[in-house]
């Protein structure tokens, strides 16, 4: 890859870091200042005819920096947004590039086969003009925040479950779990652990009205289309793992409502801030992020960074499910800290698994072990540069941190670090975006509390 200015702050751990950000605006820097830039527009189709677009400028020769930088904004696109067709709209050749790597036998073969299952069709790229790639056309999905009544929430995640009792939004009963879903083969497992825990919570509410879900992975109509948490269940049980949600409606004769984890983040950011333009990030078994608009709606988009590209380093360490590099999941999450260990010189107990990791690790934070600083710091540079990189693509005003790896001494020293490289190498982002946590115990289960007023009551 061509160099480009290094990182104002570098990764304390990972000096090969090369912010997605830094790598981007220093080429349309470069592109516009050349004279030859031209237009290209990206037009992601999802569902129901609905598109996103997204325009920017490219130099029209196809040279290897510009089809790096076009091929990682469409791998950040789909991601972010969500589609079964791309449109592109620019320099034949560069489109031809961009069908020819995420075809059946491109190497982006991966993220085309995940969005034909998420939106069930085959997945399609469009070689056009800018002219004929079409308006755009977003969702605009009412959010929670229906707090009346005797609810449940629950948050499923990849090592842990929690599950509350609400009533008219304030917490009765809330329960934090561990378990093991990506290694249960049977779908049975899923189902009797969520079922035990709504009726663990549903012991401390006089009546249940309402049943509101934050899950890990693509949820579509109260339907898992994709989720790791799935990943061991056979192809043929798999249509009776990803209908769990809509039996558990059957069951119970309550109005139910499923939605991603990123965007149930986002919502309890929008609650407890009352302020809409919100980014929420959790940090846990991987990155879940979730988006609502200034008007406080939820577009439909994916917003599933875990698989979007925040490090340009031809180095990064692959994700296990996608084989590309650099993407978020190995930066915001559990698998984060554990990827930086033998930089910050600890070893761990190879039977230990990625929370026990991150407990030792946050152990040794408290008692100031600066190996595990080290650690934390890194993250936190990591994340400065991804919040500016995120807010090209979304018009964010306050973006929520939620999630294991930000609890503690360890969370504060990402959010100080994260900061600094704001403040000094993106002003004009600092400026705009406020940072949030909440405290200590919502950031641990505040998403099962948010899930519970998603479903609106039947009159």
């Amino acid at each position: 890859m061509p160099p480009f200015a290094p990182p104002t702050i570098s990764a304390p751990l990972d000096p090969g870091f090369q912010p997605a950000v830094v790598f981007n605006r220093h080429y349309l820097r470069a592109a516009r200042a050349s004279g030859q830039a031209v237009p290209l527009v990206i037009g992601l189709e999802r569902e129901g005819g609905l598109l996103s677009r997204f325009e920017t400028m490219v130099r029209p020769d196809a040279d290897a920096e510009t089809l790096r930088y076009v091929e990682r904004t469409v791998k950040f696109l789909l991601w972010a947004r969500g589609g079964w067709k791309l449109h592109l709209g620019g320099p034949k050749a560069i489109g031809e590039f961009i069908r020819q790597t995420y075809s059946a036998r491109g190497a982006r073969k991966f993220d085309g086969a995940m969005m034909a299952v998420a939106y069930g069709k085959k997945f399609q790229v469009v070689v056009t003009t800018v002219e004929k790639v079409p308006a755009n056309r977003e969702g605009q999905i009412a959010a929670g925040g229906h707090l009346q009544g005797c609810r449940i929430g629950f948050d499923l995640g990849a090592s842990d479950y929690k599950v509350s009792a609400v009533v008219n939004g304030e917490p009765v009963f809330t329960e934090e779990a561990p378990w093991a879903p990506t290694q249960a083969t049977n779908p049975a497992y899923h189902y009797h652990h969520l079922s035990a825990a709504l009726h663990r919570a549903a012991a401390h509410l006089p009546r249940v009205d309402a049943i509101g879900g934050s899950s890990a992975g693509i949820i579509v109509d109260n339907e898992i289309r994709a989720a790791s948490l799935l990943r061991s269940i056979p192809k043929k049980d798999f249509s009776r793992a990803a209908a769990i949600f809509k039996r558990i409606q059957r069951e119970w004769q309550v109005p139910v409502v499923v939605m991603n984890d990123g965007d149930v983040t986002a919502l309890a950011g929008a609650l407890s801030l009352r302020q809409p333009g919100m980014l929420g990030i959790a940090m846990g078994s991987s990155e879940a992020v979730g988006y609502l608009d200034r008007q406080g709606r939820i577009l439909g988009w994916l917003n599933e960074l875990a698989f979007a590209p925040v490090d340009y380093n031809p180095a990064a360490p692959a994700d296990e499910w996608s084989g590309d590099r650099g993407v978020g999941a190995l930066y915001f999450s559990q698998q984060a800290v554990n990827k930086l260990l033998p930089a910050a010189g600890l070893a761990m107990p190879p039977e230990l698994g990625l929370p026990e990791r991150l407990k030792e690790v946050q152990a040794l934070m408290a008692k100031g072990d600066q190996r595990a600083a080290k650690i934390y710091e890194t993250i936190g540079v990591y994340f400065g540069y991804a919040i500016a990189h995120y807010a090209d693509f979304y018009d964010v005003r306050h973006l929520l941190i939620l999630g294991r790896v930000t609890t503690g001494q360890g969370g504060d020293l990402v959010l100080a670090r994260a900061r600094e490289v704001l403040q000094r190498a993106f002003p004009a982002v600092a400026a705009k975006i406020a940072l949030h946590v909440p405290d200590e115990k919502s950031r641990r289960v505040g998403q099962a509390v948010a899930a519970a007023s998603l479903p609106r009551l039947k009159r």
